[in-house]
């Protein structure tokens, strides 16, 4: 989200009829509102991945949205892509995983892990050994540089996959959700965006593979469905989330066929009964790839007919509030405007106005400033 939510003026009367502020069920997990708070990298875990308080603090601080879907979170110590980020590999993760989930739930919150492998987009220097990164081809990412933690490199041409490892990486997926249960969540989000590992499989650009994981849109959505049903032989499904983003060139993607593909990957979730699809539909977060038109959440839900739908990238308050009330989605993800208003749900619900947009500087630090120093809306 690059613009903060406009307020939308409406009659205290008419404040709970809000469509943006129904509650909504997803498996066995109440939503309070249908905001939800979408995944942002922050980088502030402790050496070794693992959660702290400070963590603690800031997902409870925002505990007001409807559900929290926390930052990417890697699933093997192969997975990770940014200093800093979290895993659900250790217990010593899951303990400091329990600290955030309890500290959510204390104050009424409902939160998700999304579970994440970079695929590509790391480098040798966050791998074991240091060895080079794994994806399903050997395809670099061109356009950009990583930051690692001996500075920016450039990416490098990753190790293609052999078959035989493709199972275990399933396996990994699994064995991350079953200790995000362990950890406390109500629930999990897979990350098929974005240009990481599973959204590296579907997409023609960076799967150049002929075996039965790649050479046509059924075999290219073969790794994320036996994801999200590795997944969900340890969550019931409506507990299980997944994450694309069909119109962006985020890490260097965007795929001819990519309609095709897309269209094809949501008629084969809608048979899996899950708590969702979240969809990055909007292009301020990066730009549309150009490829034929943009994918729309109205186009999304002619193809995801039944299932929940969460909107995401560019939308003010009343285009929110406008796509859930026609039906085309069933939550709204805020991201950015969560940075500055911990609050964001409260300051929508009550016409309070919004905290000043911060500054870039401090997204990505391991301090407190830019994090948690935030305060609430005093009215």
């Amino acid at each position: 989200l690059t613009h903060r939510p406009q307020l939308t003026k409406f009659p205290l009367a008419t404040k709970m009829s809000r469509k943006l502020f129904q509650p909504l069920t997803i498996g066995g997990t109440t939503l309070k509102n249908r905001i939800a708070m979408a995944p942002m990298t922050r980088t502030r875990s402790d050496e070794g991945g693992i959660p702290n308080e400070m963590m603690a603090e800031y997902y409870a601080q925002r505990s007001s949205a409807g559900l929290i879907i926390t930052e990417c979170t890697w699933v093997s110590d192969t997975g990770n892509g940014f200093h800093g980020s979290p895993g659900i590999v250790s217990a010593e993760q899951v303990k400091g995983w329990r600290r955030v989930t309890d500290a959510v739930h204390k104050k009424g919150g409902s939160i998700f892990l999304q579970i994440w492998h970079a695929g590509r987009a790391s480098h040798s220097l966050f791998q074991p050994g240091q060895e080079l990164p794994v994806a399903p081809s050997a395809v670099r990412i061109e356009t950009s540089q990583i930051h690692t933690p001996e500075g920016k490199r450039p990416y490098e041409v990753p190790r293609a996959l052999e078959t035989a490892e493709i199972p275990v990486l399933v396996a990994d997926f699994q064995a991350a959700s079953a200790r995000a249960r362990e950890a406390g969540f109500d629930g999990v989000e897979i990350h098929a965006a974005n240009g990481y590992l599973i959204d590296q499989f579907l997409q023609s650009t960076t799967n150049q593979r002929t075996d039965e994981y790649g050479g046509s849109v059924e075999k290219r959505a073969r790794f994320l469905l036996e994801v999200a049903k590795a997944v969900s032989r340890e969550w019931p499904p409506q507990s299980v989330g997944v994450r694309l983003s069909p119109n962006s060139t985020h890490n260097n993607m965007g795929s001819p066929d990519a309609r095709e593909q897309f269209t094809h990957v949501l008629r084969e979730l809608a048979r899996l009964d899950l708590a969702y699809v979240h969809v990055l539909d909007g292009n301020t977060f990066a730009p549309f790839h150009g490829h034929g038109t943009p994918f729309t959440i109205e186009e999304t839900r002619k193809e995801y007919p039944k299932g929940r739908l969460i909107a995401n990238v560019g939308y003010t308050e009343a285009t929110a509030e406008a796509v859930i009330a026609s039906g085309a989605a069933d939550l709204v993800a805020f991201g950015r405007p969560y940075i500055s208003n911990a609050d964001l749900a409260d300051r929508l619900l009550h016409g309070w106005p919004l905290a000043k947009d911060s500054s870039m500087a401090t997204w990505f630090t391991r301090t407190a400033e830019g994090y948690t120093d935030f305060p609430a809306y005093k009215a």
